[in-house]
């Protein structure tokens, strides 16, 4: 339906550019201060002048590392096709030495069309491994090892580590080690022994502050004037665009977003939200568009889960809240049924319920996780004698009240009475 329409086709485009790292990070390749360029000068010098490297890309998850050096290897390997070996590990399943090892000498025997033995030890493999590169040097090829989750392999005895810097001094060998960690201090947790082999090259990726938020969206969001959708359509979306972008109410929800997780990819996913809610019959984007996305971006299960809680689980919720505001640190459920009676018994409400009822309800927050036990040891004493406290906090709380459309008013009302207190 309307697939051959021009907003149907935008949205198409906008798609594809969100999923494509190479126009993500296009706009900084061609920039020669970029941590692209950079890297690749590196890579691409340690290739041509048959020399060694060791080099960390360092950054917080999702600012674009990864994606970065992909580019970089991809484009080298279409310049250099026959001069380049990969080895890829990663920390969460390689950080045991031995394993490591047997995963670079399985990659390197897979490449070079050899038989791997399941069954060489540690040492078969590292002498495996030395003679790879030995003989990759003797015939100029570069074997480059990727290591994501750096910080992972400086566990242990950095047996590793200190194999493949060491191999790196050596005049035979010709290879590049590259490491990928989400902690700065990365090159400070390697042995004494390991540091004096490493080059301490490091590139610090960050993800783009908020002068640059509003650029970036304007060059990810703007359609092309050289596609092949309508100009009057490109000229009309483009300005809409540019207009949305300096209304403050889209600058709030930015900046919201921002302050929660302002990195490349969550930046990236956001906006493709907001791309695959545009309304096709306008055919522009709106601020309803990146209102919506930020919500599905940013779920909050617990609000979800209050906004269907029963009155009664409000009622407990509301009376656990209030013991916590009255500093009384110990209570359970017998003492949170006190409180239910009291407020019963203070307000004449009409909502009251058995004792049977009031566990079954308390058991379902158990459950939903709104309440959790102060001990999550396995104890004999019945739940209703157990120590517990509330999981969530008191804006939450009275946020999830204001949503849930069956919460009587009296327990507004008392909430927030109890929170001027």
């Amino acid at each position: 339906m309307g697939g051959g329409s021009p907003s149907a086709r935008a949205i198409n485009l906008l798609r594809s550019r969100l999923c494509d790292p190479s126009f993500i990070f296009s706009k900084t390749i061609n920039s020669p201060d970029s941590n692209y360029s950079k890297l690749k000068f590196i890579i691409s010098s340690s290739i041509t002048e048959s020399c060694n490297n060791s080099i960390l890309l360092l950054g917080p998850r999702g600012c674009g590392k990864n994606a970065v050096l992909e580019l970089v290897l991809r484009d080298l390997q279409m310049v250099y096709p026959d001069m380049i070996s990969l080895v890829k590990l990663n920390g969460l399943l390689h950080s045991d030495d031995n394993c490591a090892l047997k995963e670079i000498a399985k990659q390197l025997c897979l490449e070079h069309q050899l038989i791997f033995s399941k069954m060489a030890s540690f040492d078969d493999n590292s002498q495996f491994v030395i003679a790879m590169l030995r003989e990759c040097g003797l015939a100029h090829k570069t074997i480059i090892f990727v290591l994501d989750e750096f910080d992972l392999f400086t566990q242990g005895k950095q047996r590793l580590l200190y194999s493949l810097l060491d191999a790196l001094q050596s005049l035979t060998s010709q290879a590049v080690v590259i490491g990928v960690s989400c902690r700065l201090d990365a090159d400070q947790l390697l042995e004494k022994r390991v540091r004096s082999r490493f080059s301490h090259r490091k590139l610090l990726f960050l993800p783009p502050n908020r002068g640059d938020l509003q650029r970036f969206l304007e060059y990810l969001l703007s359609l092309p004037q050289d596609s092949n959708l309508p100009l009057k359509y490109v000229a009309d979306f483009n300005s809409k665009l540019q207009k949305l972008l300096t209304d403050p109410k889209l600058i709030d929800v930015l900046n919201s977003f921002s302050n929660c997780d302002n990195s490349i990819s969550q930046l990236t996913r956001f906006l493709f939200h907001a791309v695959c809610s545009m309304n096709l019959e306008p055919g522009y984007l709106s601020l309803a568009n990146f209102v919506a996305a930020s919500h599905c971006v940013h779920r909050q299960p617990k609000l979800e889960i209050l906004q269907d809680a029963s009155v009664l689980e409000l009622y407990i919720l509301v009376c656990m809240n209030r013991l916590e505001v009255k500093e009384q640190n110990t209570y359970n459920f017998n003492s949170t049924m006190k409180e239910y009676r009291a407020v019963h018994d203070t307000y004449q409400t009409s909502d009251h319920y058995a004792h049977c009822v009031c566990l079954r309800a308390f058991e379902h927050l158990l459950e939903r996780e709104l309440v959790g036990f102060v001990d999550g040891r396995v104890q004999t004493h019945s739940i209703e004698f157990r120590p517990v406290k509330l999981l969530i906090s008191p804006q939450e709380l009275s946020q999830g009240l204001r949503l849930n459309r069956s919460c009587p008013a009296m327990l507004l009302k008392l909430l927030d009475r109890e929170a001027y207190k």
